[in-house]
């Protein structure tokens, strides 16, 4: 952990005694005392990430002949300013390089915002698929990100940038007025929840995470936001999506607009039109045991997939996962053995998400 990366809240997660470990070349805060109460708060009230570990990139180009628009799955020319779209970095064979969610600022610039892990290579990728006319700047050694979450986020939000927070749709942004600078504040997240993500400068990193615990925020850790994320279906790079693994497998080819040109879409169309050899799908565990990432999936003795991710629910009180199959075996209500290492637990695929919130899209007032 002596050579890993530190966010710029990193002394005071220290001085709040939270468990640090490496993720993503960052030393991360795990939890602050218990994953499962700062998982509840996140349900029931409102929680702070410091997620600064994430990439930021930015790019101008004249959308009239936008090289970026091929570069991803996104399709960026057709956003609103102001609009927030999750797609894909992806190869020549449809496999995933990472996943990331692009903010158009204007009608020429783009914030792209990526995976820690993936930050460089993604960078490097974006860059050398884009024209030599665009400009393309890598602002994430700059940059602060706070996940604010859960149904109280908005009356902790509205105390630090205001009321006009309630104008913002689900998956929509704007810049507020925020110590004393003009910064984009979302409507995303990664729970399930109502929430808002904040982007700063490093500067003001610590002024906005004691303003917001001072209103009510309560600070989570990484553990919570795992269950959270899994809790509300949502993938995880390194375990849901690979580069062995494409949105097809992964089912999220809803995401992707096939009306435009973009890297990786021939091979996907070819794999729609054929079909995939794996599915993902999500399960309930018969019990309180916690599948792990790479546990053999079993049906009648035999291997059918893998898990790719596993936690225990608080909610639902039990354990959940994601993996994936043969594609025969994905369908809801389909029953397996998950290898726990020390015997089998029974499994049942179920609808993710598995638990969803009504304040995710809530009205704000």
């Amino acid at each position: 952990m002596a050579n890993d990366k530190k966010t710029p809240l990193f002394d005071e997660h220290v001085r709040l005694n939270a468990l640090m470990a490496p993720f993503a070349g960052y030393s991360m805060p795990i939890h602050y005392g218990s994953i499962i109460e700062e998982t509840k708060i996140t349900r029931s009230g409102c929680a702070i990430f410091d997620i600064s570990h994430m990439g930021e990139i930015m790019v101008q180009e004249d959308p009239s002949n936008c090289s970026l628009d091929r570069a991803i799955t996104v399709p960026v020319t057709k956003m609103k300013e102001g609009g927030c779209k999750y797609g894909f970095l992806l190869n020549e064979n449809g496999t995933a390089i990472d996943d990331l969610i692009v903010y158009r600022i204007k009608n020429d610039e783009w914030m792209i915002v990526v995976n820690a892990s993936n930050e460089v290579r993604d960078y490097e990728t974006i860059k050398s698929r884009l024209a030599p006319s665009a400009k393309i700047q890598n602002i994430s050694d700059d940059s602060a990100k706070f996940d604010v979450q859960g149904p109280a986020a908005y009356d902790v939000m509205k105390k630090i940038a205001g009321t006009g927070l309630a104008e913002l749709k689900y998956f929509t942004f704007k810049k507020f007025p925020l110590l004393g600078e003009d910064r984009i504040i979302s409507r995303t997240g990664y729970t399930g929840e109502l929430g808002f993500e904040v982007y700063l400068n490093n500067k003001n990193a610590a002024a906005f995470w004691n303003e917001a615990v001072k209103n009510g925020a309560v600070p989570a850790g990484l553990g919570s936001r795992d269950i959270l994320r899994s809790e509300a279906g949502l993938p995880l790079y390194g375990d849901e999506l690979t580069e062995d693994i494409t949105p097809v497998e992964a089912g999220m080819e809803k995401f992707i607009d096939f009306e435009k040109k973009f890297i990786g879409k021939a091979a996907l169309l070819k794999q729609i039109e054929t079909g995939v050899e794996k599915k993902l799908c999500g399960f309930k565990i018969d019990g309180r045991r916690t599948p792990r990432h790479s546990s053999p999936i079993l049906k009648d003795g035999a291997a059918i997939g893998t898990v790719s991710s596993g936690v225990f629910s608080p909610h639902l009180n039990c354990g959940i996962g994601m993996g994936y199959v043969k594609p025969q075996y994905a369908e809801i209500g389909t029953t397996f053995e998950i290898d726990l290492g020390r015997g089998t637990a029974a499994a049942t695929v179920a609808q993710m998400p598995f638990l969803k919130s009504a304040s995710i899209r809530m009205t704000l007032k």
